[in-house]
């Protein structure tokens, strides 16, 4: 039975709660493995809509069939009306179009049914890139064969990813309602925000205007497994779907876009938990190799594809060339920052949400000072 999407007011005629009241601020009870958390009366009626039209074989229908005429740039005619009153996701990452992470979360939102769900992301693997984008060269576009989506993967950075995506050329004239990016193998809390393909992707969304949530799972190098992605996925869906509902209705905050990190045991979360970007930091040192490619996790985590030394080719180039490869000193962070870090509440258990803003902004007690210096130039 098809249920509506609440009323944006209570019975008593008054506005209800918007989503930072009701849904991100609160911290909700654990719940059993796989068992959403509660949201807000807000999104009840989300989680049980009817799904979209499927094919002859019980999948639902790819948008676009091998024989498009465009490469795939065009989007069919028979999809885009049966999806017209959809809203439409955009998805993104860094760790590559093929990572397990964008791949699960794709497959939930085509499951729920009520999303038109794009996919442009990096070709290849491309962890930890930041916010760089591509200048001087063209972008190549090739489709991807993701069912229930269209998809490309791109020969760019995430930045590059979430600007082509949502500028309307890549999709026939179709943009996103909303953008996701991730979901990320390894966590992007504190500083590693700074260095985060992911939390890019969402960021370049967010300054061109397109609400935009960046969302990592705590990979732990023995204890984790690519099922836990998939878990991650499905823990993050009801917030997605609040989201969707706020801005459809008009209450989303356009000063801000969220970064989500998911605890290492996704399926017993202890809920949503509001939080600040902390000083959370992976220490990198360096040390000499011989081998061409450095035997190192990625910055944030064990890479689930992680080769060894005995993988590699040892460089014999140049006698004379020094080759060095980075490597983690230690983790850290300030454990006085208090109970509401993202990091700490992470480690914890909690799904952290974090709203970012775009600036880098300095501490505000660290104005008055240069004022002063510059008072006396």
């Amino acid at each position: 039975m098809r249920r509506d999407p609440p009323s944006s007011s209570t019975p008593s005629g008054h506005a209800a709660p918007s989503l930072a009241c009701s849904v991100l601020a609160a911290s909700f009870a654990a719940r059993p493995r796989r068992e959403a958390p509660p949201t807000a009366a807000l999104t009840h009626g989300l989680l049980h809509r009817n799904p979209r039209t499927h094919n002859g074989n019980g999948k639902v229908a790819s948008p676009c069939g091998p024989a498009c005429p465009r490469a795939c740039t065009a989007l069919p005619s028979a999809w885009m009306a049966s999806t017209a009153a959809q809203p439409v996701v955009m998805v993104t990452n860094d760790d590559g179009i093929d990572a397990p992470g964008l791949r699960f979360l794709v497959d939930q939102l085509v499951a729920q049914g009520r999303y038109r769900v794009l996919v442009c992301a990096p070709d290849t693997d491309r962890s930890g890139v930041s916010h760089c984008i591509t200048w001087r060269s063209p972008l190549r576009c090739k489709r991807a064969d993701i069912t229930g989506a269209a998809a490309f993967g791109v020969s760019g950075t995430p930045a590059d990813c979430a600007s082509l995506g949502i500028s309307g050329k890549l999709f026939d004239g179709l943009v996103p309602d909303l953008v996701l990016s991730g979901i990320n193998i390894g966590s992007n809390c504190g500083f590693h925000v700074v260095y985060s393909g992911t939390v890019a992707g969402a960021r370049e969304a967010f300054i061109y205007g397109f609400p935009a949530l960046a969302m990592s799972y705590n990979w732990v190098a023995g204890k984790s497994s690519v099922n836990d992605l998939k878990v991650a996925a499905e823990v993050c869906m009801p917030l997605i779907n609040a989201v969707m509902v706020e801005i459809k209705n008009g209450m989303y905050p356009k000063g801000s876009f969220l970064n989500i990190d998911v605890p290492t045991d996704a399926g017993h979360h202890k809920g949503y938990k509001i939080t600040k970007q902390g000083k959370f930091m992976a220490r990198i040192g360096w040390e000499p190799t011989a081998y061409k490619k450095p035997a190192v996790e990625s910055y944030q985590t064990a890479n689930v594809n992680a080769v060894t030394e005995n993988d590699m080719e040892v460089d014999s180039s140049s006698e004379n060339d020094l080759l060095f490869k980075r490597v983690i000193v230690k983790k850290s962070y300030d454990e006085e920052e208090g109970d509401d870090i993202d990091y700490k509440s992470l480690v914890d258990g909690y799904i952290t949400v974090t709203p970012l803003g775009a600036h880098s902004r300095a501490e505000a007690d660290a104005i008055p000072y240069y004022k002063a210096c510059l008072s006396r130039i």
